[in-house]
């Protein structure tokens, strides 16, 4: 299984009442970090056999428009082990539980996300890795410890799409 892990796209500055930060959304920035990565997604071909998500409103709204950029029609899952107080052994259970499909987007927090990533590709669990917002992790579960195959993020799609737009012709000049 290909599972690739999404942090959710910015969403603004944190609330300090936890209910009001639940429904926080995305913000003008974190739409376009997820064109940003559903472009990509879609450029790589990759097809999702489920999408799975915390049930938080920005990572909810994340799932949604990189879904819809790489034309996943079905509905999304809502599953708890990937909200921010989940646990590394509650998203283990939740990957091996989807291990029959071919390729999973979940859609996750910061800090546990990261600790996630962690747990699938070091036996110890002990790997820091940082995931900045919108970034997306691929890792080939076939077997635990599981191998990371990409780590990108908006910032690198952003300069990307910039250098391809432009002109790929040499200036010259003759005087």
């Amino acid at each position: 299984m290909n599972l690739y892990l999404l942090r959710h796209a910015s969403a603004g500055t944190r609330r300090a009442n936890p209910a009001a930060d639940a429904k926080r959304s995305l913000d003008k920035e974190g739409k376009q970090q997820c064109l940003l990565v559903g472009r990509y997604l879609s450029a790589a071909r990759v097809q999702f056999d489920l999408i799975v998500s915390s049930p938080l409103k920005r990572a909810l709204q994340t799932a949604s428009l990189v879904g819809t950029e790489v034309a996943y029609d079905a509905r999304i899952v809502v599953d708890e082990s990937m909200s921010p107080a989940a646990s590394a052994a509650s998203f283990l259970d939740l990957v091996h539980r989807l291990s029959h499909y071919d390729n999973v987007l979940v859609v996750g927090h910061n800090p546990n996300l990261p600790q996630f990533l962690g747990a699938l590709i070091n036996v110890s669990g002990r790997s820091s890795i940082r995931l900045r917002k919108g970034a997306i992790a691929r890792v080939d579960c076939g077997a635990l410890p599981g191998q990371l195959h990409s780590l990108i993020e908006p910032r690198t799609l952003r300069q990307i799409y910039a250098s391809v737009a432009r002109s790929s012709r040499r200036k010259t000049s003759r005087k």
